[in-house]
């Protein structure tokens, strides 16, 4: 008896198919369970790991573009130094300040780049969430639904039985 209890059990565990969908054939098993919670605790211990690297970066590329601008400016006192003195390191510098210009004008667009990537990948982690809210939402429905069925069909058997056992009694 307990044999025919496990294999049930053992056919209706929830299987993850490489696509990342999920499947099962009838009920999820506590094991199931325990590695669905500890697989979404690994996932949300990965975007929270996500997400302070992204800090990281965009900590670095603000630093980035404040050192430029610093060096911008420390540049453009050199370069007002340089021309008071007259000094003929003069045309390299200018040189040197067009194209920091041009790097800090090139930076810019690579920044406000980041800021929307950044909102892409807060809208999509967002819509990703409320569909994984709403799966484990189905899988709940659907567990409860295969109850339901199990019940049902356990009175359907009772009944059967019990119009069988009629039947021979009248013979």
């Amino acid at each position: 008896m307990q044999k025919m209890e496990q294999q049930p059990q053992q056919q209706n565990q929830l299987t993850v198919q490489n696509s990342g969908s999920l499947s099962f054939s009838s009920q999820m098993s506590k094991e199931d369970e325990e590695m669905s919670r500890s697989a979404l605790s690994t996932f949300r211990a990965k975007e929270e790991e996500i997400e302070k690297k992204k800090m990281e970066v965009r900590e670095k590329v603000q630093a980035q573009l404040g050192r430029v601008e610093e060096e911008t400016k420390r540049l453009a006192m050199i370069r007002e130094e340089l021309e008071a003195l007259a000094d003929p390191m003069r045309k390299e510098v200018a040189v040197v300040r067009k194209k920091i210009d041009t790097v800090n004008k090139e930076l810019k667009p690579l920044g406000h780049t980041v800021q929307k990537k950044e909102k892409e990948y807060k809208d999509a982690l967002e819509a990703f969430n409320d569909k994984n809210k709403e799966k484990v939402q189905l899988i709940t429905k659907l567990m409860e639904f295969e109850q339901l069925v199990s019940e049902s069909e356990r009175l359907r058997l009772k009944k059967l039985e019990e119009l069988s056992k009629n039947i021979d009694s009248m013979h």
